[in-house]
């Protein structure tokens, strides 16, 4: 009989265990072989509601898991999709989405996606058309259409979360942009693989805080040296494995055999610890040969379960113990949020508290002549004009609206763009011309510009320690918006609003006659 995963994770009563396939660069054989018979394991075993399979992970090729969660979908295993922005545009998102719903596998985990990796010739041309926000827009849009049409049931859409990133910026991003996912449409939410039981429960604490009452499932992985190596150096975008807990691995892993029984008991304990927090599943990867091991840490974690607060130490900061275990009570010296904001859904503006001690390294704190240069004078004037030039509500803002008329009329939008808009924004913004500007979006930085991923809804999940996941030496353009927000006392705009996507057809036109002529993304 298929277990329908939407009907297990609803189920208030219900700890739910999904597991993680990783499909690789063949489309038969024995590594392909080894993911349907984990699956076909699985099923039986009985107690897996889902098989979660990744999309391109790391930007590299590999088997899509369109053709994979097909197989095994029709072995009677529920299947959860992952579906990433970064090598379609939105008529190929579009087209996947409607061909998964007439094959049937409609759990998608909707994803930014990690930057392109090689391919064919080379490193591909990254797309991110869209990012996670509006491609969950996109799917709960579809949903109307997909019901009207006869369809029994529509997509149900998850998302992704970290609460283990290293500074205020990136953590308050990540909670602000889970809001507008959860705004946009998600249904359920699985978190970034982490070993810090302080942060998975203040991303529970968080939730309540914004009145977000999802299905939360956190992620496990089953951690080899070499696994543990890469995401310690950060080539696992997101991922975070500390330099203690990789020297310990290493160490255990001396004895192959008791290296994979310390890696079970380990994976056991931490899933124990987060049910006994309040989880509501699992998301277990790092299984890559037999479904044996999972059973095992199934098996484990029934012995243990009762036990679960003896092991909060095991991967808890000794400092921050306390708040593992109890509510957080977030200090008012350290919050970062910049006074008291309340919560509200209308206004989409959330108060983050993040846990006391929460350090803000590797962030420029004080004004010196390089941020003074290109953050605080630039935010400030761009701010100014903004207000003036760019204002719907001001009393100008008709005025402006007839001279863009004449000037549309005319046919000297060009003369605009060439000579005064294009010298104005490609020195102070790096514009690219894209002819629906975002730079309010993002504390007037350019998004097409400043961000590989060109995002607008928020930071992507593979930042570390404030650094851009693909170029490593800059801070992220979000983090960067961050800091100018919180020094002009206007944090309430970061990452607030659910931006649509680019509009395309006005690329190489004036964003500025665009903006008076109601033609852009704000029109």
């Amino acid at each position: 009989m298929l277990r329908v995963f939407n009907s297990d994770i609803t189920e208030a009563d219900n700890f739910v265990v999904t597991l993680e396939l990783v499909p690789g660069r063949e489309s038969t054989g024995r590594s392909v072989d080894t993911l349907t018979e984990i699956a076909k394991d699985a099923f039986s075993d009985g107690r897996v509601s889902a098989v979660s399979i990744t999309d391109n992970p790391g930007g590299n090729p590999s088997l899509s898991p369109d053709a994979l969660g097909h197989e095994i979908f029709r072995y009677g295993m529920d299947v959860i999709v992952h579906f990433t922005c970064r090598d379609s545009n939105r008529a190929g998102m579009e087209s996947r989405a409607l061909q998964l719903a007439r094959l049937g596998m409609k759990n998608i985990l909707a994803l930014t996606g990690d930057y392109s990796g090689r391919g064919y010739g080379g490193q591909g041309a990254p797309v991110f058309d869209f990012d996670s926000v509006i491609l969950t827009r996109m799917l709960k849009d579809l949903n109307i259409r997909l019901l009207e049409s006869g369809d029994p049931d529509g997509f149900f859409t998850g998302c992704a979360v970290s609460p283990f990133k290293s500074t205020c910026a990136e953590s308050e991003g990540q909670y602000r942009k889970l809001a507008l996912k959860v705004r946009a449409g998600s249904d359920f939410i699985i978190t970034q693989l982490g070993y810090d039981a302080t942060l998975f429960k203040e991303l529970l604490q968080q939730n309540r805080n914004m009145g977000i009452d999802l299905p939360l499932l956190a992620s496990l992985y089953m951690l080899s040296p070499r696994a543990a190596k890469a995401m310690n150096m950060g080539k696992v975008p997101g991922v975070v494995v500390t330099d203690d807990l990789c020297n310990r691995i290493e160490k255990e892993w001396q004895n192959k055999k008791e290296g994979l029984q310390n890696a079970i008991e380990r994976t056991a304990r931490l899933g124990v610890v987060l049910k006994g927090m309040g989880y509501r599943g699992i998301h277990i990867g790092g299984i890559h040969k037999d479904f044996e091991t999972v059973g095992k840490i199934l098996d484990r974690m029934d012995e243990i379960e009762n036990q679960w607060q003896s092991f909060l130490n095991e991967f808890t900061p000794s400092k921050e113990q306390n708040h593992a275990q109890g509510e957080f009570t977030p200090s008012r010296e350290q919050n970062h949020s910049q006074g008291e904001l309340t919560p509200t859904r209308e206004s989409g503006f959330y108060q983050v508290n993040l846990i006391p001690d929460r350090k803000c390294r590797n962030l420029p704190h004080e004004i010196t002549l390089k941020t003074l240069l290109f953050d605080h004078i630039p935010y400030r004037f761009l701010n100014m004009a903004h207000g003036l030039f760019f204002n719907k509500s001001a009393y100008s803002a008709p005025m402006y609206k007839k001279i863009a008329e004449k000037i549309e009329t005319k046919g000297f939008s060009w003369i605009i763009k060439r000579f005064l808009e294009d010298p104005f924004k490609k020195t102070l913004l790096s514009c690219r011309s894209c002819g629906d500007c975002g730079i309010q979006h993002l504390a007037f930085q350019c998004p097409e510009s400043g961000c590989p991923k060109h995002t607008r809804n928020g930071a992507c999940g593979g930042s570390r320690d404030g650094f851009c996941e693909v170029n490593k030496d800059r801070l992220c353009v979000w983090v960067r918006s961050w800091i100018r927000l919180s020094r002009a006392g206007s944090q309430e705009k970061f990452t607030s609003e659910f931006v649509p996507p680019r509009k395309w057809e006005l690329n190489e036109t004036s964003s500025w006659i665009n903006f008076h002529l109601g033609r852009d993304h704000q029109g």
